[in-house]
């Protein structure tokens, strides 16, 4: 008696799971808790309803959209690395003009529900994330420099100023804390993964940082930049943004950073590079609650801080000018 042949697990998959990859659901999940923060961080009572769902859906669909395209257009590369050989553009599951029919979609609803329930500014600003992203970092940076990663990152910064403005209609200093925070996260970040993935990217020709200057170099690299970013996380405590639960929670989450980073740096563990990657992760995730907690436990930091200075200083400088 024959075995009847087995149905490839890629055929039965439905498509939906296709297209819900296109978008990277995990990224735009990290992106998104950055955006909420940044809507509650803003004022504070509570966001309005309307603020938080209409946001919310709106940065998230450009957002995939902007996945959508970094997907067509790496598709070559894709093919070419484990970890993204099995992406649907790359199997051939999805067609490009799909995909870029599908990204299309996403960003003018995006967009859509953006001008419509939130405002112009918050717009405009996702759109100019969105360009940066798919055009400047995916189709130019990433193969022309192998400081793509650090140049690129403004894009992937963007969210916490994106919820800020759907709240309030300007661009704060506070919320350029919270986006100077992501900036400075991101290339330790990114590089501890291309030090795993250093042979995908190098098949790949992809001139990240390891396949240009050696994956010793990187490491060195990946702990100065953990050092400037958790010196960059003290910033919003020194300006009076946060209280002391915060720079509690900073100091103890920097040093988890750094302590991958520096086993990384002593290349003792082989799994160091991609654990450090990991913990980034939650790194980033526990760093924003912790804000969050932060800001209702201590009002008073975020009222009279650098940029707000207290009532009183406020009429005197007004009386001034």
């Amino acid at each position: 008696m024959s075995t009847p042949p087995t149905v490839s697990s890629t055929l039965t998959r439905p498509l939906w799971r296709d297209y819900l990859e296109l978008c990277k659901p995990n990224v735009v999940a990290l992106m998104i808790l950055t955006t909420l923060v940044g809507m509650f961080l803003a004022i504070d009572g509570m966001v309005p309803p309307i603020i938080i769902v209409a946001g919310n859906l709106g940065i998230a669909l450009c957002a995939g959209s902007a996945a959508v395209i970094n997907h067509v257009v790496d598709k070559r590369i894709d093919t070419l690395m484990q970890r993204t050989k099995n992406r649907p553009v790359a199997q051939g599951r999805i067609s490009d003009v799909q995909a870029l029919l599908f990204s299309t979609i996403l960003g003018v609803v995006g967009m859509g529900v953006l001008f419509a329930f939130v405002n112009a500014i918050t717009a405009w600003l996702t759109f100019g994330a969105l360009i940066g992203y798919a055009i400047i970092y995916t189709c130019v940076l990433k193969r022309a420099t192998p400081q793509n990663i650090v140049i690129g990152g403004l894009a992937g910064a963007a969210p916490p100023l994106l919820g800020w403005t759907a709240v309030t209609g300007e661009i704060h200093g506070h919320a350029l804390l919270l986006v100077l925070i992501i900036f400075a996260w991101t290339p330790p970040h990114f590089w501890a993964l291309a030090v795993a993935r250093h042979e995908d990217y190098a098949k790949a020709e992809i001139p990240m940082l390891p396949v240009t200057h050696g994956d010793r170099y990187t490491r060195l690299h990946i702990l100065l930049y953990t050092l400037v970013m958790i010196a960059v996380t003290l910033l919003p405590f020194a300006t009076h943004m946060f209280g002391p639960l915060y720079l509690l929670g900073a100091l103890v989450l920097g040093a988890g950073f750094l302590y991958w980073s520096i086993e990384t740096v002593r290349e003792k563990n082989p799994n160091a590079p991609m654990e450090t990657f990991r913990y980034s992760i939650i790194y980033l995730f526990a760093l924003f609650i912790i804000m969050l907690a932060d800001h209702y436990i201590y009002p008073q930091y975020g009222e009279q801080s650098w940029y707000n200075p207290p009532a009183g200083q406020q009429l005197i400088l007004k009386n001034d000018s």
